[in-house]
């Protein structure tokens, strides 16, 4: 798993644009003596087992458009980074399939193996969904590494069920002013300028609109405007996320970005055009498959690094996760790893250019996964 984890990370790729990381995978498996099938634009799929039932283990494969600065020697030169822990997802997963041809004889169920793209883009799920890759399967899991927890590496935390990541939508406001010569700005409209007042305003959603019991995160990740110092700017980009652990919220807060944005620049003498881009709904972890999965990891792993999700302090709004299509499909549960403790050297959060996780998670991971698909016909017989 070390080895595979870090040839996929030193060969980040993003997105649907997997050609390095697929082929990897699917030599992967087919050493492992599996049949491997590509699906949609570069996922692929493999099966074991038999039977009219199926259970699905899904890992994500794609990077982050991040130049890396972990300082790991196998560190990704090529401005992308696996800065979200997708390439131990699937090396997770690759040690679980070398198991499960091990013990294909106990396997009571079939096992489909999924290796996605374009988690980060919100969009994988979705396009796999589409071309079939739910089809005679009944239930599903996945896992996701954490860094910088205050737990020992490998311990699972299992979501009970309900709401276990929030919805979100990715946006883009384009504001359009008037450019003229900086000497004179009252000549022009400053779409620089409208476009700080946009991000300003949109902060009363989260602190005046919104309620505190349904946490909504808004973030502005970029924002360009202008090309000399001397110019008034006539056009801005915005884009950002907005999500939300309540889809009433979400749905009210993305028709109120529109309101605020377009009421902004029309106030200041501009236009502004809100496009939604990609996004996901709120993930639904059901509760027999949620409590199925802590019985297994317990099994697996030991009952002292397992915790469910509903042990933990309330927390506000995490990252979002595409896995919850499949989660609207099927029951389903997710599953976080603690992939490095604090002050031990993984410090740094997802999503960050210096983020580290401890190798030594996954076979614990492995170890889950695995018994998952061993003890899937209970699972599928309660369903």
């Amino acid at each position: 798993m070390q080895k595979d984890r870090r040839y996929l990370h030193k060969n980040a790729e993003i997105g649907f644009e997997l050609p390095k990381t697929a082929a990897y995978v699917e030599t992967r498996l087919k050493e492992l003596g599996y049949t491997p099938k590509r699906v949609s634009r570069c996922a692929i799929i493999a099966e074991i087992g038999q039977g009219k039932d199926g259970i699905l283990l899904r890992a994500d494969m794609d990077a982050l458009p991040i130049k890396e600065r972990s300082g790991e020697p196998f560190a990704c030169k090529a401005g992308y980074m696996h800065a979200c822990g997708h390439d131990l997802h699937a090396a997770m997963l690759l040690g679980a399939a070398a198991i499960l041809k091990e013990q294909e004889t106990k396997l009571q169920t079939r096992v489909r193996l999924l290796f996605q793209p374009a988690e980060e883009r919100l969009e994988g799920a979705k396009e796999c969904i589409r071309f079939g890759v739910l089809d005679g399967i009944n239930a599903a899991t996945m896992l996701h590494v954490l860094p910088s927890m205050p737990f020992e590496r490998g311990t699972l935390i299992v979501s009970s069920g309900g709401v276990s990541a929030p919805a979100a939508d990715f946006f883009d406001i384009t504001v359009t002013g008037k450019g003229c010569h900086g000497s004179s700005p009252w000549q022009g409209v400053d779409g620089l300028l409208v476009g700080a007042k946009i991000v300003s305003a949109l902060e009363v959603l989260s602190s005046r609109e919104i309620s505190p019991l349904a946490p909504t995160t808004l973030t502005i990740g970029k924002f360009q405007a202008g090309d000399a110092g001397n110019v008034i700017a006539a056009k801005a980009l915005l884009s950002g996320t907005l999500r939300s652990l309540d889809e009433k919220a979400q749905e009210y807060a993305k028709k109120r970005l529109q309101e605020i944005s377009r009421g902004v620049a029309k106030t200041l003498r501009a236009r502004a055009r809100v496009q939604f881009r990609s996004g996901c709904p709120c993930l639904q972890n059901d509760e027999k498959v949620s409590d199925f999965a802590l019985g297994v990891a317990k099994e697996a792993v030991g009952e002292e690094k397992v915790i469910p999700s509903s042990e933990l302090p309330k927390g506000g709004v995490g990252g979002s996760e595409d896995f919850a299509y499949i989660a609207q499909k099927l029951p389903s549960v997710m599953v976080g790893i603690c992939a490095g403790s604090r002050g031990q050297g993984f410090d740094e959060p997802l999503h960050s250019p210096r983020v580290r996780f401890d190798e030594e998670c996954m076979p614990y991971g492995a170890a889950y996964l695995t018994a998952f698909a061993l003890g899937a016909e209970t699972l599928l017989k309660s369903l």
